[in-house]
């Protein structure tokens, strides 16, 4: 099959070239042992926009080989900081001039509009390569004091190595962001699978690294099944690090090959069920603008989606008028409509793993108050949904549901508010609203959540570490702390005075 693609958009009138070919060694090539293709789809339409190599086992072996050649030649201890810092500015700049293309492309293969895209997703991960632009001349380690007379103890915070990077179909550009960035700058090479569903993007960037001047075999892209692609980085003897974001089912079985393996160092951001807590004293309008956010942005599927709202009983019936009022103002359409801000669920089997839980929250006694019917267009739209009237134990207050549909209920003590938002195996997000200073200390403290937000929810920044407790993964993205999952420290003791007597 021939390696590029030219992808029509008619409502632009325009085409977009895409490269459909594994990307190793700074070429797309095809697949070693393979005719396995993939078909990306357009959730708006349902149409396959063109087809892609699918890697095999053979070809992880080869795109892992690359990366351990450069890292050992042209990257990891060969190349200075300043110089790694040029390349991963170069690179941002390059994304920065191509935003509005890399959008429209995100938003055929993944559904999300396209100003979302630009604006958000593309402007956030131009500005995280840039921050860790910044930090790849600045890895340090420790002096420390031994004996003044006669030794010196030293730290390194080396580049761990070969990083396999398995990211999800949600944010595909952000995501690769999140993982690329924080591995260049400290010297890691890098074997990318995106996600299966949304492989176009990545391949696109992987132009953008070539023509940055990035060696070859840095950064290696293989889309592939994530029981194959997946499966193989997760269990490879040469890799020696993994990062992974998406399900907790998945996360676990990387963490079970990566045990039986090579015991390489991995790094999970997992699922959610996340809670959002209303207080009485909260400034309403405000809470229930931001409750909003939590569930219709990128239209419910975000691992942090606030899908779990609880208000408190003295205002609940007027925070749900409000909120009602609030969520009806979204607009569900094509990403290409500038009126439109969500798009699609990003393919049939999320649309029908979405709507499966509709119908279940309906049948289990929950009481639909905004949204619970299909559209007849084509398309894998999902209005949103909001649920009242629930129960702990009904599977949309437990499960994690990856789409617009939110579970509300009530409570009447701050103490009643933290269990119910703690009753959960996840615990990656959680919000908080009040005025109260005093409450909001003692209930950010006592919420059981990687990342809390009081007054606000789900804005990430790319100086503040991200990542989850309990089911939620191990780790951090973002930060400083993200380069912590990316090296390995190194002691080194120095004898220059201390004579040793033999025998002892």
């Amino acid at each position: 099959m021939a390696h590029t693609a030219t992808i029509n958009i008619p409502r632009l009138n325009k085409y977009i070239s895409v490269p459909t070919g594994l990307f190793i060694n700074n070429e797309f090539v095809p697949s070693t042992d393979s005719s396995e293709v993939i078909d990306a789809v357009n959730p708006a339409t349902e149409e396959v926009l063109c087809t892609v190599v699918s890697a095999s086992t053979k070809d992880i072996d080869v795109a892992v080989a690359a990366a351990r050649k450069a890292f050992n030649t042209s990257w990891g201890k060969n190349v200075t900081g300043f110089e790694r810092s040029r390349l991963i500015n170069k690179l941002a700049d390059l994304i920065e001039r191509d935003a509005q293309e890399l959008a429209e492309l995100e938003t055929l293969n993944n559904g999300k509009p396209v100003k979302i895209a630009r604006d958000f997703d593309i402007g956030d991960s131009v500005q995280c390569l840039r921050y860790y632009a910044g930090w790849a001349d600045k890895i340090i380690g420790q002096s420390l004091e031994v004996d003044n007379k006669t030794k010196l103890a030293f730290t390194r915070h080396d580049p761990i190595g070969v990083c396999g990077q398995i990211i999800p179909w949600n944010y595909p550009i952000n995501m690769w962001a999140w993982k690329v960035a924080p591995a260049l700058a400290v010297g890691c090479t890098i074997v990318m699978k995106p996600s299966e569903l949304t492989p176009l993007t990545a391949l696109k960037l992987s132009e953008l690294v070539k023509e940055a001047g990035f060696p070859p075999g840095v950064i290696n892209t293989v889309p592939s099944l994530g029981p194959v692609g997946g499966a193989a980085l997760a269990a490879h003897m040469d890799v020696d690090k993994v990062a992974f974001t998406g399900s907790t089912v998945t996360g676990r079985k990387i963490m079970e090959a990566a045990a039986k393996s090579n015991l390489k160092k991995v790094s999970l951001e997992l699922g959610g069920k996340s809670p959002h807590l209303i207080f009485e004293s909260a400034d309403l309008d405000q809470a229930a603008n931001w409750a909003a956010l939590g569930i219709c942005y990128n239209s419910g599927q975000d691992c942090t989606a606030g899908s779990r709202v609880y208000v408190q009983e003295s205002i609940y019936d007027k925070f749900i008028d409000i909120l009602v009022a609030k969520v009806k103002q979204q607009v569900i359409g094509n990403g290409f409509d500038e009126k439109s801000g969500g798009g699609p669920v990003v393919s049939k089997g999320q649309y029908d793993r979405v709507w499966g839980y509709i119908e279940a929250g309906k049948q289990e006694g929950a009481k639909v108050i905004l949204g619970g019917v299909k559209r007849s267009e084509k398309g894998y739209y999902v209005d949103p949904t909001i649920f009242a009237d629930i129960k702990p134990d009904m599977k949309i207050v437990k499960e994690e549901i990856f789409g617009p549909v939110l579970a509300v209920g009530k409570f009447k003590s701050e103490d009643e508010a933290i269990a119910l938002a703690n009753a959960t195996t996840y615990g990656l997000g959680a919000g908080l609203h009040s005025n109260d200073a005093n409450q909001c200390m003692r209930v950010s403290s006592a919420l059981e959540a990687g990342t809390v937000w009081v007054n606000q929810y789900n804005i990430l920044n790319n100086n503040v570490p991200f990542g989850g407790k309990k089911q939620s993964g191990i780790g951090r993205e973002l930060g400083s702390y993200a380069l912590e999952e990316y090296t390995s420290v190194k002691a080194v003791h120095w004898n220059f005075g201390e004579k040793l007597d033999w025998p002892l």
